[in-house]
């Protein structure tokens, strides 16, 4: 999954998203963790949770809120990734990853990283990237230790009963955090 060079229709294009592509946004996260269309990918989570993943009001909330961000990644005009990066004093919150699900593992996710690591470090001098992982996925962490991030231990509980999380389809979930030095 990680040694192909990423397919190259067109260069990508990064910016901040806007309010207008909320709809867009919620299509793309929910199709690269929920339901059926998340299964052509790689990075679903519908064996772990039903539900939904985000909401329009939960997608306008990291474009609206200060010192938050949600880099919309292009091709060909096409949006076809995205994450959100949020600065917390020393280091930068990712999260809300998602790449359409027919062009994962192509090496896409690789470069979109990478340019949110790069875009951290410039906009706010940070030191660290961290992130929180539902613990049991094991080889999307796996893939983020090839990135240079690094299990911590530290677990927060999952938020059962919360369905803005998603419908959890066991008993064991927690997430952890998974931190990267920017400075090395």
């Amino acid at each position: 999954m990680d040694t192909a060079p990423p397919r190259d229709s067109g260069e990508l294009t990064y910016r901040d998203a806007v309010a207008a592509d909320t709809p867009a946004l919620v299509g793309l996260i929910e199709s690269a963790y929920r339901g059926d269309t998340s299964r052509t990918g790689w990075t679903t989570e519908a064996d772990i949770l039903g539900g939904r993943r985000t909401d329009p009001e939960g997608v306008r909330e990291v474009i609206e809120s200060p010192g938050s961000r949600l880099l919309v990644v292009e091709r060909d005009g096409e949006l076809i990734a995205c994450c959100q990066l949020e600065h917390r004093g020393e280091a930068a919150y990712f999260g809300m990853f998602a790449v359409r699900p027919k062009l994962q593992g192509e090496g896409l996710g690789r470069l979109v990283i990478a340019q949110a690591e790069r875009s951290a470090r410039q906009m706010w001098g940070v030191r660290e990237m961290h992130m929180t992982v539902i613990s049991v996925r094991d080889e999307l962490i796996a893939w983020y230790e090839r990135r240079g991030y690094r299990r911590t231990g530290e677990l927060t509980p999952f938020p059962y009963g919360d369905e803005r999380f998603g419908i959890p389809q066991r008993e064991d979930l927690v997430f952890e955090l998974l931190v990267k030095d920017l400075t090395a």
